[in-house]
Formats: structure tokens, sequence, C-alpha cells
């Protein structure tokens, strides 16, 4: 009882924020999406524990960037779309300090370098065209032994999703595998099904992570 009266306590203290746009909508339209979608940030935040300096890419409006939070030092979390860093702010937890940044992964970013980056149903959104250019500047961005990790529906689970017309740019395990490769000197992969991670057989996998170290050509 006590735990619950501390909960209680904060919510009328107005220290329980609201969630921001993208989650509040995907709770709204689809809710066991949420659980997914936070099983991928719990993911992410295993494998980069103990990180210093970690950049988020695509972080929308950041409000399940804090389950990374909790176990990293600095954590950057950029959006090319203003609007979800604008909200962003709107629900910022001083428990939970994010540094958000406006910013076109497309374009080089120069303003410091990372230990770590990552960023979950991302990749799926880059025009194929500029994905080079993309995955160029997330190596510029990393330390020479730095770490990166990306997430995104697998081809083959296209069939069995909503029409979603931003993913264009998605791929089988081993085409993920290759473009990783080309940039990192080490690439592992893993497999997932709603919240379940694995390493099993890419065609019968409804999310791939690749994760990459040590970029090559920086």
């Amino acid at each position: 009882m006590s735990s619950y009266n501390e909960i209680k306590d904060i919510y009328q203290d107005s220290q329980l924020r609201m969630m921001g746009i993208h989650a509040a909508g995907t709770w709204h339209v689809d809710p066991k999406r949420l659980g997914f979608v936070l099983s991928r940030y719990k993911f992410v935040a295993k494998m980069l524990a103990g990180k210093s300096k970690v950049l988020e890419i695509g972080a929308g409006d950041a409000w399940a960037s804090r389950i990374v939070k909790q176990g990293v030092g600095e954590l950057t979390c950029l959006d090319v779309d203003e609007e979800f860093i604008t909200n962003s702010n709107q629900i910022f937890d001083s428990k939970w300090p994010v540094i958000t940044e406006h910013h076109d992964m497309t374009r080089p970013y120069k303003s410091k370098r990372f230990d770590a980056i990552y960023g979950i149903d991302v990749l799926e959104h880059i025009d194929p065209k500029m994905e080079e250019s993309f995955l160029n500047n997330v190596c510029q961005a990393l330390e020479p032994f730095g770490v990166a990790i990306f997430g995104m529906p697998s081809i083959e689970s296209q069939i069995f999703s909503r029409n979603d017309n931003g993913h264009v740019n998605c791929k089988t395990g081993e085409a993920f595998r290759t473009i990783m490769l080309s940039k990192f000197e080490n690439v592992f992969m893993f497999s997932m099904n709603d919240e379940v991670i694995h390493t099993g057989f890419f065609p019968m996998s409804q999310y791939l992570f690749a994760i990459g170290v040590s970029p090559r050509n920086r």
C-alpha cells in the first residue's frame, strides 16, 4: 500500500508526465504495439548499458528513450520532425534528462562524437538513395570503436502490416547484414517476433536488429 500511496503523491505533484504525441497515438490506435516498441528499447538499453555518450536517431517524442537513459550517461535524442522535438521538450522530466535536437541524419552531424548510436524503426523510412549517406554520417559521428544498433521490420513482415507507405526500405535479414558489414568491422544480427528476441530464421522474423561495431572508413 505504501508504494501505491507514493504513486498517488507523485501524481498529485504533477510529476507523472503525459505520453508524447507518438506514444499516445500508438496507445490509442494499437495498444499492443506499444509493448513491442518498449521491448525493443529494452533490448537496446541492455546492449548499451554503461555507455557514457549515446545518440538516438529518430527518437520521435523521446517518451520511450528514458528506458535507454536508465543505463547510460548522456543521451542525445534527434528527430527530423521539429514538432516531435517540441513535444519531447514539453513532456521533459528532470528525473530522466535527455538532450533533444532537430536534425536530419542524411546530412553530416558535426556537434560531437558518441560511444554508441541507435535507431529503432528508422532505417525503413530512409530513401534507399540516401541510405549510404545516412550510414556514413552515423559512422562519422561514432568514436573509432563505437557501436551502432538499428532495428527495422523485415521485408517478409510487410504483407501483414497496415498500409504504411513510409516503409520504403525494409530488407531481408541477409541484405540488412550486408549493408551493415559494408560500414562496420563486425556485425551481430538478431530477430524479434512480438516481444521475443532470438537468433532464429530471418524469413520467419517480424523484426530485425543489427549491431555494428567499429565503423569502417571514418
